[in-house]
Formats: structure tokens, C-alpha cells, sequence
């Protein structure tokens, strides 16, 4: 059996574990007895137990949404539409009880950090399913804009018990609205004079901030 595929089953036999005993040692130890992957080889797969059974499932969940994306005509839309949709997506691909126990593992201190990059791979998967090919300073602030999106939607659903989910999706609504007022402002102060000559001068600079050639090398990436 290939590693990946011993990795697939344990997470896949965890899944109904987590929602009584969250993303834990005791989860992992659970999901390799009923996986009967040897214990060993699963822990070296899975070396921080439950933290990286939760990044793992993050990761799938990125994976699938990437997949499901792929097979949608999005060219009629809108941007900000498939941004929405993409984001939609994510959510209706994912169980609710997994990631409020994940968001519960990553609020501790010492998870922090992989909740973030969590969050980051997530935004750097929907804008390279959107196609996006920017290559400066832009790069950044699509993912940070939309990590800050993301994650406010995601606290929001979370405790949705609307009819289909509705306020959320209204939410995440007024969310990207608001995003897209403020790169109508930064559009509009790019024509002005003082626009002008902030990229002439100071902006030259950040120009010359490129995107990672290397995607494994990004923070989160290795989350899918």
C-alpha cells in the first residue's frame, strides 16, 4: 500500500472519531486501530497526532474544492461572483463539526501558527483555482484580503442555523462588497496626482516584490 494511501485511510477512519474526541491522540490512536495501518509507519505520517490529522483534512478539503471548481464555467461571472463561489464552495465541502473542532485546536497558542498557514494555503488554492497570475506585491495582498475574508466567514457559518445557510452566504456577501469598495478607492488614488507619484517613487519599490517561484515553499502550502 503506498503512503499516500495509508495516509488517506487513517484520516478517512479519524473523521468519525473527532467529533467526540476532537482532533487528539486519542483520534489518532482510534483511527489506526480501525485503519489496521500499522502504528509505526501512521504515526511517522502523522508525527504531531492530532494537529496534523486536522492540517490533513484542511488539505483535502482544499483539494476537493480545487476539483470541484475546475468543473464549473465561472467566465460568465462577475469576479467578485467567483470569489464567492469559491469560497461557498469550500464551506459546502466541509463538515461542521470537524471544523469547529479544528477551529478549537488552532485557537490554542501554541496551533496558532498552523491555523494561520491553514488559512493562507486555503486563500493561495482558491486564487490559483481563479487563475490568478500576479507576480508582485498583489500576490500578497489577494491571499491576506482574502485569508481575512475566509476567515471571518468561516467563524460565521460556524454558528449559522439559517435556512440553507443563508446568512452566511449573505455575510460572505457583504464581506467581498466591502473588499471590493476598497480596491475601487486604491484604483481610484492610482490615477490621481499623488497616486502618480507614490508609483513613481516609493511604489517603484514594492513593485519589485515577487510572488514565491516555488508554491512548496509557500507558508501553508504543503495543507494543499
Amino acid at each position: 500500500m503506498a503512503e499516500d494511501e495509508m495516509k488517506a485511510r487513517v484520516l478517512e477512519a479519524a473523521l468519525a472519531h473527532v467529533p467526540f474526541d476532537g482532533w487528539s491522540e486519542r483520534t489518532l490512536a482510534a483511527a489506526i486501530a480501525d485503519a489496521g495501518v500499522p502504528a509505526a509507519l501512521a504515526r511517522s505520517l502523522f508525527p504531531r497526532g492530532g494537529v496534523d490529522l486536522a492540517l490533513a483534512y484542511h488539505a483535502l478539503g482544499d483539494a476537493e474544492m480545487a476539483e470541484r471548481l475546475a468543473t464549473l464555467d465561472l467566465s460568465a461571472m462577475r469576479f467578485r461572483d467567483r470569489i464567492a463561489t469559491a469560497v461557498r464552495t469550500r464551506l459546502e465541502l466541509a463538515d461542521r463539526e470537524l471544523v469547529r473542532r479544528g477551529t478549537t485546536l488552532f485557537s490554542l497558542p501554541q496551533h496558532a501558527a498552523d491555523g494561520a498557514r491553514a488559512i493562507w494555503g486555503n486563500a493561495d488554492a482558491i486564487w490559483t483555482a481563479l487563475g490568478d497570475t500576479s507576480q508582485d506585491l498583489n500576490w500578497y495582498t489577494k491571499r491576506v484580503t482574502l485569508s481575512a475574508v475566509h476567515g471571518a466567514t468561516v467563524l460565521y457559518w460556524l454558528g449559522d442555523e439559517s435556512t440553507g445557510r443563508q446568512a452566511t452566504w449573505d455575510f460572505l456577501d457583504r464581506r467581498i462588497d466591502q473588499v471590493m469598495q476598497v480596491e475601487k478607492l486604491k484604483a481610484g488614488f492610482r490615477e490621481n496626482p499623488l497616486g502618480k507619484a507614490w508609483a513613481a517613487g516609493p511604489g517603484k519599490l514594492f513593485e519589485s516584490i515577487r510572488a514565491p517561484r516555488l508554491r512548496d515553499d509557500l507558508p501553508g502550502r504543503h495543507q494543499g
